[in-house]
C-alpha cells in the first residue's frame, strides 16, 4: 500500500512539474512574440531577372499603384504552382484586355522551398515581366502566415487577395469577394461626409472571406481565399503575430478588434492532392491558439492602431 502511495505521489509531482513547465513555456513564448508585429526586418529586394536590376520595394503604407494584388504563398510547390499561375494570369490578362483601367500584380512568396519552386516562380517573372509578377524569397521556411504577411506588406494593390498555390479555388471567384467589398464600401461612403472623389475603395477597411461552408461545416477562417482592402491589410498585417496555420484565426480576431466588416462569401472549392497539412500540424495549431489566447488576454500582445 505504501509503495502504491509513493508511485501516486511521484506521478502527481511529475504532472505538476510538467504543467508548470508547459505554463512557463507558453508565457515565455507569448512574451517573446510580443514584438513580432513590429517587423523591423529589411524590406525584400525585387529583382528583374531579365535585366538583373533591382526594383523598388513598395510598402503597405505607400499609396496603391495597382487595382489588385494577388498574394500566393508557396512551399515546395514546383508541380502545383505552374497550373495555378497559368490559370490565374490568363484570367487577369483577359480581364485587363476588357477593362483598360484594370491593373494587377501577382506576388509569389517562396517560403524556403527545397525544390524548384523558386525557378518556376522566376520563369513566370521572365515571361510576364516584373511589373506584373514578383517573387519574394524568405530564405528559410517560416510558415504560411508569415509568407502571406510578407506578401501583403509589400504589395501595391487597392485590393489584396490571398490564395493558395494549389488552385483549389477558381480565381474568377475573386469577383464575388470584390463585388461585396464594393457594396459595403458604397454603403460606408453613403454615411461619410467626404466627397465621392476624395475616397477610394482602398480607403475603407473591409475584409471578404471565401467560404466552403456549402461543402462542409467549416469556420470562415479555414478557406485560404481572402480579400482585403489596402486599409484593412494595413491594420491587420502590421499586427499579426502567428506565422503558421492559425494566422487565419488571428486575422478574424483582429478584424473584430478593429471593427472591420467581415463578409463571408461562398466560393467554388475542390480538393487538390499534395496538401501540406498533416497530423503534425494539429499540435502546432493548438500551440498557436494557446499562445494567441495568453498573449492577448494578458495584454502582452498590444494592438497598434
Amino acid at each position: 500500500m505504501e509503495f502504491q502511495w509513493t508511485i501516486f505521489e511521484f506521478v502527481v509531482i511529475v504532472a505538476l512539474v510538467s504543467a508548470l513547465a508547459l505554463g512557463a513555456a507558453i508565457v515565455f513564448e507569448a512574451f517573446r512574440r510580443r514584438f513580432n508585429h513590429s517587423h523591423a526586418e529589411g524590406h525584400p529586394i525585387f529583382e528583374d531577372p531579365s535585366s538583373l536590376k533591382q526594383v523598388s520595394c513598395p510598402y503597405i503604407f505607400d499609396p496603391a499603384e495597382k487595382y489588385i494584388s494577388l498574394i500566393i504563398p508557396a512551399f515546395n510547390e514546383e508541380h502545383r504552382l505552374p497550373g495555378a499561375l497559368d490559370e490565374t494570369i490568363n484570367y487577369l490578362q483577359q480581364r485587363a484586355a476588357k477593362d483598360k483601367s484594370f491593373s494587377y500584380e501577382v506576388v509569389i512568396v517562396d517560403d524556403g522551398s527545397a525544390d524548384g519552386t523558386k525557378r518556376v516562380a522566376f520563369d513566370f517573372v521572365k515571361k510576364y515581366t516584373v511589373e506584373n509578377v514578383r517573387v519574394i524569397l524568405l530564405g528559410r521556411n517560416h510558415g504560411k502566415g508569415e509568407a502571406i504577411r510578407k506578401g501583403m506588406l509589400h504589395s501595391r494593390g487597392e485590393l489584396l487577395l490571398m490564395l493558395d498555390a494549389d488552385g483549389a479555388t477558381k480565381v474568377d471567384d475573386l469577383e464575388k469577394l470584390e463585388n461585396q467589398i464594393h457594396t459595403v464600401a458604397k454603403r460606408e461612403l453613403g454615411g461619410s461626409s467626404a466627397s465621392d472623389s476624395s475616397l477610394q475603395i482602398s480607403d475603407f477597411p473591409i475584409a471578404a472571406f471565401g467560404s466552403r461552408a456549402h461543402l462542409e461545416d467549416k469556420a470562415l477562417a479555414t478557406c485560404g481565399f481572402k480579400m482585403f482592402t489596402r486599409a484593412a491589410a494595413r491594420k491587420l498585417f502590421t499586427n499579426i503575430r502567428l506565422k503558421r496555420w492559425c494566422f487565419d484565426v488571428e486575422l478574424v480576431y483582429l478584424s473584430k478588434c478593429f471593427g472591420i466588416p467581415m463578409i463571408e462569401i461562398s466560393v467554388n472549392w475542390c480538393e487538390i492532392p499534395g496538401s501540406k497539412v498533416n497530423s503534425l500540424s494539429i499540435p502546432n495549431m493548438l500551440w498557436e491558439l494557446v499562445l494567441m489566447s495568453v498573449g492577448y488576454r494578458t495584454g502582452m500582445w498590444k494592438i497598434c492602431t
